[in-house]
């Protein structure tokens, strides 16, 4: 497993910025031909959830880098309750690795049932796109360090997976 670097100049962290919630009703714009939730709104709602998490933690104005391990388990359903859950699980020195978890189900039933869930790494960056420094975060309780471990190999997995590709891939000629 990797271990990833910290910055050493990155201020500490209050705790509950490692954590945001977004909850809201699937709307009929968001349907796909199917009558379901499209995956790309979802995808769309996953990033905007992300962002704002990296954003809280780092301070900073963040990008996506990568969206790994994406698995639709269920449908969400016009009039459903989302909600996502970002938590930062690992960081890097200008990174930041999240998992996000995504809910779903009938308001007026009380119970949401796990949709969605991925790994999305975000990178700080300063007014001229350059990455900067993120403050690190250090998993303390045995889930955060399960999540940080997953993070990084998954990290580790699709490192693997980029030097599989074709050169041709690799230089945009397909």
């Amino acid at each position: 497993m990797n271990t990833p670097t910290q910055s050493p100049t990155a201020d500490a962290v209050p705790a509950d910025r490692s954590e945001t919630t977004f909850r809201f009703l699937a709307e009929p714009t968001s349907v796909n031909f199917g009558g379901k939730v499209h995956g790309g709104a979802l995808m769309k709602w996953i990033d905007e959830t992300g962002y704002a998490c990296a954003a809280m933690w780092s301070g900073r104005y963040c990008v996506t880098v990568s969206v790994g391990n994406i698995r639709f388990r269920r449908p969400i359903l016009v009039g459903n309750l989302v909600e996502l859950r970002a938590r930062v699980v690992a960081t890097g020195r200008t990174s930041m690795h999240l998992h996000i978890a995504v809910h779903a189900g009938d308001p007026k039933g009380g119970t949401l049932q796990q949709t969605t869930d991925c790994l999305v790494v975000f990178v700080a960056v300063d007014e001229k796109g350059q990455p900067v420094p993120v403050p690190a975060f250090v998993p303390v309780t045995d889930e955060q360090k399960r999540l940080a471990k997953y993070a990084m190999d998954v990290k580790d997995a699709l490192d693997a997976i980029v030097e599989l590709k074709p050169e041709e891939v690799v230089a945009g000629k397909i």
